[in-house]
């Protein structure tokens, strides 16, 4: 099962330490314990990250980008081609990336542009909505790199990298909090929505301004997932649908939506995190209307493998799917630590 579900059937086990079988420390680098507990595991709660503009990020990002050096010069290049992005009223922007960073504080800078419509269409994965419906209801944790799998796994808590995300924070609320909402969606007589759709009104749900699907239903931002199934709340699709035969999720009607959005669209851009389904159906639709407009792509992988993660942007050129005059950068790196500067600077104006 892919990366997002990960722990529905893991044992919830109890409070109570860890057994001395096979001499397990969860992590002996640091804490040294083979008899954690999990109260004292699961301390300090993520947070998500409050994003404001800043005149002071905006102002090193502008000296990041006169000092001329590597990465830092790309930072400052995707800040200038972000404004652009964003102030351009006639500029259809779209959103892409990946479930991990919503599990982290990066979901508050995402959220903010949800927020802010500073987007006008989010393209992502199944364990987007599973992390941001999650911890509406369920805290996450600060982790380790480095803590022991094995105990984890006997203590029912989760590793996604560096967060812990208990059982109780993830499938198992998302089971108790989606189905009465998807019983109730099917009482009012919806028989088949969107992706975009139904997520909507799984964020309206929520009631939580902390939630970005709920932001995305406030101000009618569509959310296209095109890997439904794949993640913990398409399970709960599923499960719904074992007695509900008639329930199903109409995909074509996203597809129909992003073709209305990129045909009547006058100029596009991109703000791409990751690769994966969701960079692809971003640049896959642009293509039918001669490619982006402007791009900034965020990524960790390599180029030399082929792999679309690794593609950079200037890759798409060849495809059509990114303008030959198109204003475009790729920045290596992680976008936890990148976007947050990113966006802060390309809200705020440096001081003169």
């Amino acid at each position: 099962m892919a990366r997002p579900v990960r722990g529905l059937g893991a044992p919830e086990g109890d409070l109570g330490p860890i057994g001395p079988r096979r001499g397990h420390s969860l992590l002996s680098s640091r804490l040294n314990s083979a008899r954690m507990a999990k109260r004292d595991l699961l301390r300090r709660k993520v947070e998500d990250i409050d994003i404001s503009p800043s005149s002071e990020v905006a102002r090193l990002v502008e000296a990041m980008g006169r000092g001329g050096g590597f990465t830092a010069k790309k930072i400052a290049v995707g800040v200038e081609i972000l404004r652009t992005m964003f102030r351009r009223p006639a500029c259809t922007t779209f959103l892409s990336f990946p479930a991990a960073l919503m599990a982290t504080g990066v979901r508050g800078v995402l959220r903010a542009l949800v927020e802010e419509r500073l987007v006008d269409v989010v393209v992502t994965t199944c364990g987007t909505a599973d992390h941001d419906l999650a911890r509406v209801w369920q805290p996450y944790y600060h982790g380790d790199f480095e803590l022991d799998d094995v105990a984890l796994h006997r203590l029912g808590v989760n590793r996604l990298g560096n967060v812990l995300i208990p059982n109780a924070s993830y499938g198992i609320v998302l089971e108790k909090k989606i189905q009465p909402m998807l019983r109730n969606l099917w009482d009012s007589g919806v028989r088949a929505p969107s992706t975009s759709e139904l997520l909507w009104e799984l964020g309206r749900r929520t009631g939580s301004r902390q939630s970005l699907l709920w932001w995305a239903w406030k101000n009618r931002i569509p959310v296209i997932v095109p890997a439904m199934f794949d993640g913990a709340v398409g399970y709960q699709l599923w499960s719904f649908w074992q007695g509900h035969k008639e329930f199903a999720i109409d995909q074509f009607r996203d597809e129909a939506d992003l073709a209305e959005l990129v045909f009547k669209a006058k100029e596009t851009g991109a703000l791409m995190i990751g690769g994966g389904v969701s960079k692809h159906h971003t640049i896959w639709w642009n293509q039918f209307r001669g490619g982006l407009d402007h791009a900034v792509y965020i990524t960790t992988a390599p180029e030399w493998d082929g792999s679309l993660s690794g593609a950079r942007v200037r890759e798409g050129i060849s495809w059509g799917k990114v303008k030959e005059t198109a204003k475009q950068v790729t920045i290596e790196g992680d976008a936890s630590a990148i976007l947050p500067m990113m966006v802060a600077a390309a809200l705020g104006r440096p001081h003169r």
